[in-house]
């Protein structure tokens, strides 16, 4: 990711939080207990969310968003830490943690597939598999011009794809889906899963 994408992010995402997404994502992480896996950190939105954890360990491998979420860290009510980390490539032992979140991530992953394939190996069997994602919209107008814009999106968004189908994605790899929430006209998914192996 660019330097610039990373310190335009928070600006941009302000209004979106103000309005809807900052109370999904305390509604979804809040109440998270134990070791909890953040995949793709970012600048560190999710960090005020968290306060029931043990811990969290955020990866993050943008050098610029990481060094951005360090004051969101240090005022975080539960002990963080960061980690210079792909989630195609977990630093971690099998069966770490207690739970596993996404927020908004999926989308910039180079494979998505190998990510989530890494989410289940390191997460407890059974435990919380949380997403907050944009996906590729399920009807052919919008869904094309999805797929139009996406190779300008991804360039001017440090490769953000616009139309995955990161339901399927997450489905395919193995999570039980157990509830779905629906927002923007379907353009963006709360899902929450378990890990299923």
């Amino acid at each position: 990711m660019s330097t610039l994408f990373s310190k335009i992010y928070d600006p941009i995402m302000r209004p979106f939080e103000k309005k809807r997404l900052g109370n999904l994502r305390e509604r979804l992480i809040s109440h998270q207990e134990g070791t909890i896996l953040e995949v793709g950190s970012g600048t560190g939105t999710n960090f005020s969310y968290y306060k029931n954890a043990e811990k969290v360990v955020a990866i993050e491998p943008n050098a610029s968003m990481r060094n951005q979420s360090l004051s969101k860290m240090k005022r975080a009510d539960v002990p963080v830490e960061l980690v210079d980390a792909s989630g195609e490539h977990l630093p971690f032992d099998d069966n770490t943690f207690d739970a596993a979140i996404g927020t908004l991530v999926l989308c910039t992953i180079p494979n998505p597939n190998r990510a989530l394939q890494e989410i289940r190996r390191v997460c407890i069997p059974g435990v919380p598999i949380l997403f907050i994602e944009h996906v590729r919209v399920d009807r052919p107008f919008p869904g094309r011009i999805q797929d139009w814009l996406t190779p300008f999106w991804k360039r001017l968004s440090d490769g953000c794809h616009l139309n995955r189908n990161t339901l399927n994605l997450i489905k395919q790899n193995g999570f039980q889906v157990e509830r779905i929430e629906k927002y923007y006209k379907d353009i963006l998914l709360v899902v929450e899963a378990k890990n299923g192996k």
